[in-house]
């Protein structure tokens, strides 16, 4: 078993958004990855990405959007993004939001022009 203590946790920052690190291939799990998103109020991210891989949003705090056309998700809902679906986050809130997400690890992330954007770190 490996556990990941929250405090020990490794934390990334992208602008308005801060990625907790949980599982990955780095920290004990060979297929899947998860972290924690904070997401700052009013928040919405400046393009679009994809994944080659299924996204799971579970949300504990707040309100968010997956692009701008989509249902907000509150707390306690859960959103399945396929595969090459354009994920556009948004936080129509104000106040901080919260979700866990997962994903296969070895993902490939693409921004919204199609060029492949390497593994980010908190799924390493």
């Amino acid at each position: 078993m490996h556990v990941i203590r929250t405090a020990q946790a490794p934390r990334f920052e992208v602008p308005g958004v801060e990625f907790t690190a949980l599982a990955a291939p780095s920290r004990g799990s060979a297929e899947i990855c998860t972290w924690r998103i904070t997401v700052a109020p009013g928040l919405r991210s400046p393009e679009a990405h994809t994944l080659d891989q299924d996204e799971i949003f579970m949300v504990v705090a707040g309100t968010i959007r997956l692009s701008p056309d989509t249902e907000t998700l509150h707390p306690g809902d859960a959103a399945v993004v396929p595969a090459g679906e354009p994920i556009q986050l948004d936080n129509p809130g104000d106040a901080p939001a919260e979700a866990y997400v997962v994903v296969r690890a070895g993902f490939v992330p693409r921004g919204a022009d199609g060029t492949p954007a390497g593994t980010p770190p908190w799924a390493q």
